[in-house]
């Protein structure tokens, strides 16, 4: 019996390393299905919402560094794929998406199900085609695949059903795709004029991006050599923070005074692999330098006096035997200073605790810090679980830390899990979620329980939209539909096949969560945590408690003074840990 191409296509998928596909099957897609039933190798993840199986793919491809796949059949199913494959393709995830679509003759006579499948991934891809007849098939695929590896993004293969159970035909094309590791230096000229500016100068601060992750023994060294501070972005934290003694934390939405400081405070600021976007924080005053892989990022973010092409430890490795051993350490002792006393009030606040049905969610998350393994995978939400995960989550050296932190999308972190699970079955894999992020993809509960995951998932419930409430008062407006009403996410999870409590005692946190780290199985603890709780940037701006004030005046004439005190009460705490 001849081969079919949806069978050349698994097998092709196998040869390449592919694991798994995340999708929903159905019509188009169903040819696709029984040739991964009949291949053996590749296992199919039946999520429940296309979404999941996105983001699952994607934190599997950023997790270990290669080809992750997810599938969705014709019209709405490959339509669901769209915003996880966003967050993957801007997070330089290699992900093979195959939209399955309607029989090939029908494409362009609006027949049910129709969507244009160019039109509709073109922005989310590094390449995105349909195949239509069988001797297309491979050639395309093995582009696809090819552009998702060397370009670390998203690459999109259309499939008409009526193309998957058509017999295949084999091409010279090659079969697999041929990773790329690009060593790139700026020349001996320009290391040596860097070296001179380094050298020179006394106040030097690092600021090392998700381009640095290979390179945290060169940064160290360089840190060293200069006395120079070590500021790193969230999406770096992981990489860099650990054994890394001139650290002072993050700058940015998320930051710390400390990262702040440092970068405004220096004479020259060097940006290592960062495309850090926030310009409100990147000082003007002084001298910056950027070095990255991808010459199209460098000045779009800053003022940079100078700007380098090259990838970071090969770069590093090259300008480090030029840099002379500074003795004058007094820029750098006081920023360690100042860090010290953040860390502090970051403590401070965690050891608050809160109160009955208002948790403190510092201490939340700085338990789940101590009780997390050495070699545990975080994901986190969007939103304050962002915030609260950037300042008390801290890296080992072993740990890893996902989130949605380039697209910025709710709703990642609990199937950002599935795929962390699924590629490291022998790690520990916490969610750490938001209840509005929960709520959007709640249904996919189900896979986790399903496929026997151990995911442990800890539910920040403060019962609103936190994140947009502190947008709304800072910018003057009384925060209007950010209530949520909420189920009761522990219930819910038992009636998934899941272990659940709910935790509204301070009491309970530790007990609890010790219990759920120590369980087999999936588990979901929902802790009721402060709704008030805002977080205040590192850098507060006059409008910006302007605003405040405003927000909370609307509120008094709207006869809503408890919820003034309450705010006010808990900005009170972070504004003091920000100063």
């Amino acid at each position: 019996m001849a081969k079919n191409v949806a069978k050349q296509l698994v097998d092709t998928l196998e040869k390449a390393g592919v694991k798994r596909i995340y999708a929903v099957t159905g019509d188009s897609l169903n040819y696709v299905n029984d040739a991964v039933r009949k291949n053996g190798n590749i296992q199919w993840i039946h999520v429940r919402h296309e979404e999941v199986g996105a983001y699952a793919a994607g934190a599997e491809a950023q997790l270990h560094g290669q080809l992750a796949c997810c599938a969705g059949s014709s019209g709405p199913g490959h339509v669901h794929l769209v915003n996880g494959l966003y967050d993957a393709h801007r997070s330089g995830a290699s992900v093979l998406a195959i939209a399955s679509t309607i029989p090939s003759h029908e494409v362009g006579m609006g027949y049910f199900q129709e969507t244009n499948t160019i039109k509709l991934f073109d922005d989310c891809s590094c390449y995105n085609q349909m195949a239509y007849t069988p001797k297309q098939l491979p050639r395309m695929l093995q582009a696809a695949m090819q552009h998702a590896v060397s370009s670390k993004g998203v690459a999109v293969i259309g499939l008409p059903g009526d193309l998957a159970s058509a017999n295949a035909e084999e091409e010279i094309t090659s079969d697999l795709p041929q990773p790329g590791h690009e060593q790139i230096c700026p020349s001996a000229h320009e290391v040596k004029g860097l070296a001179d500016l380094l050298n020179k100068t006394q106040k030097v601060t690092l600021y090392c991006g998700i381009g640095a992750r290979y390179a945290h023994t060169e940064v160290s060294k360089l840190s060293s050599l200069l006395n120079a501070p070590v500021v790193y972005s969230f999406k770096s934290k992981m990489d860099i923070q650990y054994d890394m003694p001139h650290e002072v934390g993050m700058t940015g939405l998320l930051g710390m005074p400390s990262g702040y400081k440092s970068m405004h405070e220096a004479d020259v600021l060097l940006l290592l692999g960062t495309d850090f976007p926030y310009e409100n924080f990147m000082p003007d005053h002084n001298t910056i330098i950027q070095i990255d892989i991808n010459p199209d990022r460098l000045g779009r973010r800053a003022k940079i006096a100078k700007g380098f092409c090259g990838d970071i430890r090969t770069t590093l490795q090259a300008l480090l035997p030029h840099i002379q051993q500074k003795e004058e350490d007094s820029f750098l002792q006081h920023q360690l200073n100042v860090y010290e006393k953040v860390k502090e009030n970051l403590k401070e606040s965690a050891d608050a605790r809160g109160k009955e049905g208002s948790i403190a969610p510092e201490y939340v998350m700085s338990l789940v810090n101590e009780l997390a393994t050495e070699e545990a995978v975080f994901t986190v939400d969007t939103g304050m679980t962002c915030v609260w995960g950037a300042r008390y989550l801290h890296a080992t050296g072993k740990r890893s830390m996902l989130g949605s932190f380039n697209h910025g999308s709710m709703a990642n972190a609990m199937p950002q899990a599935i795929g962390a699970s699924l590629a490291y079955p022998d790690r520990q894999v916490i969610a750490l979620c938001g209840d509005g992020g929960l709520s959007m993809l709640l249904g996919d509960l189900a896979t986790i329980v399903q496929y026997k995951l151990p995911i442990k998932l800890v539910v920040f419930n403060n019962r609103s939209l936190g994140m947009v409430k502190l947008e709304m008062e800072v910018a003057g407006l009384p925060d209007w539909q950010t209530d949520m009403y909420n189920p009761d996410f522990a219930r819910i999870a038992l009636s998934m096949g899941m272990a659940g409590y709910n935790v509204s005692n301070p009491e309970d946190v530790l007990p609890v969560l010790t219990k759920a780290f120590a369980a087999e199985g999936p588990v979901l603890v929902n802790v009721f945590t402060d709704a008030h709780a805002l977080a205040m940037p590192p850098k507060i701006e006059f409008s910006q408690m302007k605003g405040f004030a405003e927000s909370m005046y609307k509120l008094l004439l709207e006869g809503k003074g408890s919820t003034i005190k309450d705010t006010i009460s808990s900005n009170v705490k972070h504004i003091k840990e920000v100063f």
